[in-house]
């Protein structure tokens, strides 16, 4: 993996939102709309999450593999691409590219222990040729920097660095993998903003080290609504879920 985030694959491939939202007009012929897009990528990012506790790697391949998927579908459509055939074929390339191998017969497994719908239970072939197309979708650019990187540390320096301010903020940081936050900021801004949302909901005043810190408070800030309105409006019906699946024609 690169050493520098600045030099890296990831950072020349930010987006900006608007890049982000955009639904494929193979996807519009359908009907989805943009929120549909969003639920059916939440929706398949939890499945990602499922899968792995199953498969028992690290949460840093969990996250790896939600970035795969997201990318790949700012790039392809997902009525060619489907969306539940894409999220366990992009955790087992990012374990690879984590070195957390999984093997592709026992990732099969689990595939098929946690659904009976057959529209999920997919065979060892389906994935190894999956893996191909998103390798393709990706043109190879498999590096990713997570916000854990840098979390730790800058607990440490806010002096926030205790248990409850560690397990809060890390929480915050796997939700944000649930939206498209990855995509669009550099990693360290995730890290700050979800800091900055802990030390509020803790009643910690770290005003002063954020100015030390230099940083756009105003991009930090907007990270934290982002991440917020995503925590107001997560109650979201299942039938919502399987009317988007529907129009793909991809009855779940």
């Amino acid at each position: 993996m690169a050493a520098n985030f600045w030099t890296s694959s990831h950072f020349k491939q930010l987006l900006d939102p608007e890049e982000v939202d955009v639904v494929h007009q193979q996807d519009k012929d359908k009907g989805i709309t943009l929120e549909e897009f969003k639920l059916i990528k939440m929706h398949m990012a939890n499945y990602i999450m499922k899968l792995a506790q199953n498969v028992k790697v690290r949460q840093r391949v969990v996250a790896t593999a939600v970035t795969y998927m997201r990318r790949v579908y700012t790039r392809r459509s997902m009525s060619e691409y489907d969306p539940r055939l894409v999220a366990p074929t992009c955790l087992y390339l990012a374990s690879k590219a984590e070195e957390s191998t999984v093997q592709a017969r026992l990732l099969v497994f689990y595939i098929k222990k946690l659904s009976s719908d057959e529209k999920y239970r997919y065979e060892i072939k389906d994935i190894l040729e999956m893996e191909m197309k998103i390798l393709e979708a990706l043109n190879y650019y498999l590096v990713v920097f997570h916000p854990y990187r840098t979390l730790s540390p800058l607990l440490q320096d806010a002096g926030m660095n205790d248990m409850s301010m560690t397990q809060l903020s890390w929480g915050l940081v796997n939700d944000t993998y649930k939206m498209d936050l990855i995509l669009t900021h550099p990693p360290y801004l995730i890290a700050l903003a979800c800091i900055y949302i802990a030390s509020v909901y803790r009643e910690k005043d770290i005003t002063t080290w954020f100015e030390e810190l230099r940083v756009d408070m105003n991009v930090v800030k907007n990270i934290s609504m982002e991440i917020l309105d995503f925590y107001e409006n997560k109650m979201i019906a299942d039938e919502r879920i399987s009317t988007a699946f529907l129009k793909l024609a991809l009855k779940p």
